[in-house]
């Protein structure tokens, strides 16, 4: 079983010496005792413990909080029970398959499609503790990792910051610096990273991997294309939920945005998708492994210009991706209404289909907007991982 590293390594590379990560990266060790003795002083912190635990009296949890002493403790003795309680009364089964291609004493950076802001990266921690792999440090929008109780709860659960606002300078800098502390964690310390393929969650079902995230990886690389996405070690990561969480939530925001030029979110409308993201069953959920990225670097790297190197990454990350899509009744229900085919009728049953007119109908019910248009963005949603599996 790999040992779990949550201290500052002793050897650090070249490209890593110029950034101080202090108010990046998620706490070490000897920080741990500090944050516990913090988190116990936040009314949040209480209100998800009953949620999580309701039998559970105080003392109990203050008890168990103190008792956890390292960010690896705080995912695999305390996370992990949470997001299983979760899973279980959320969910209709977890799965997951193509992590045995995987070493376990490598560390990977696992680029991944993104659906929900907490139970994506959360759903992998599981699965890695399960297998006896270490568990991976998560990338996590500034944004929402705010001072207080989501601070201290984020860096003790490995989670680090990424900003996405400034200047056009400052945000090289940021990206420069961002860059550097994956590399920095997946070659010094030896630990894996879970990374989004976008900003945000895909919002209608159609996933894909921004240019723009493979360039920042690639600015704290100095060994060449290949070489420097050779040592990230890129594992495509899949996750398919039956039920989208959030799903109208998202095609809520979809309609207002098609209105106006610019969506603007609410005061705590985050938090609130974290919570409907948390509680909203889900039906079934996948988790698929792909193999690292390697050998099909070397091809890439024949390519002359860079821009179409980045290019014909993205392609190869987004094509096993949506090779690892686990799809359901809802997805081949969702193709048919929307284009008034039967093409996939062998997939579902007529009551499924009903079923499912009615899950959407009641939905967009209780949302603002026309109601054919919302309808149609929600079969859109659903329709297009199937659409994607099949290209």
């Amino acid at each position: 079983m790999k040992l779990y590293k949550s201290e500052a390594p002793k050897i650090v590379s070249d490209f890593a010496q110029e950034f101080n990560f202090d108010e990046l990266r998620p706490y070490y060790d000897n920080e741990s005792d500090d944050a516990m003795r913090r988190m116990i002083t936040y009314d949040p912190f209480y209100k998800a413990m009953a949620y999580l635990w309701p039998q559970m009296e105080k003392s109990e949890i203050i008890e168990k909080t103190l008792s956890t002493k390292s960010p690896c403790e705080f995912q695999t003795k305390f996370m992990s029970e949470a997001i299983w309680k979760i899973i279980n009364s959320t969910s209709t089964g977890l799965t997951w398959s193509g992590i045995e291609q995987l070493d376990k004493n490598k560390s990977y950076l696992y680029v991944a499609n993104h659906r929900d802001i907490l139970m994506d990266s959360a759903i992998l921690q599981i699965i890695l503790d399960k297998e006896q792999f270490e568990t991976s440090e998560i990338t996590f929008g500034s944004n929402l990792m705010q001072q207080g109780f989501i601070s201290d709860f984020s860096r003790m659960n490995r989670m680090f910051a990424v900003k996405r606002e400034g200047t056009v300078k400052e945000l090289y800098d940021i990206s420069r610096q961002l860059s550097s502390y994956i590399r920095h964690t997946i070659v010094d310390k030896n630990v894996s990273v879970w990374i989004a393929q976008r900003n945000g969650r895909t919002k209608d079902g159609n996933d894909g991997t921004q240019t723009g995230l493979l360039k920042m990886l690639n600015l704290s690389g100095n060994k060449g294309f290949r070489k420097n996405f050779e040592e990230l070690n890129i594992v495509p990561l899949t996750i398919s939920y039956e039920y989208d969480p959030c799903d109208y939530l998202k095609v809520q925001e979809l309609y207002l945005s098609s209105l106006h030029s610019k969506y603007v979110k609410a005061p705590g409308e985050d938090l609130n998708s974290i919570l409907v993201g948390i509680k909203q069953p889900k039906g079934k959920i996948h988790v698929s492994f792909a193999k690292p990225i390697q050998h099909e670097l070397v091809e890439i790297d024949k390519t002359i210009n860079d821009n179409e190197k980045i290019k014909n990454l993205v392609n190869i990350i987004d094509k096993k991706i949506y090779k690892g899509y686990k799809l359901n009744p809802v997805n081949y229900m969702a193709y048919d209404l929307l284009n008034q085919s039967s093409i996939f009728e062998n997939n579902y049953s007529a009551s499924e289909k009903d079923n499912f007119v009615t899950y959407i109908t009641d939905k967009c019910s209780n949302m603002t907007g026309e109601q054919d248009a919302l309808i149609n963005l929600f079969l859109t949603m659903y329709a297009n991982p199937l659409i994607n599996k099949l290209k």
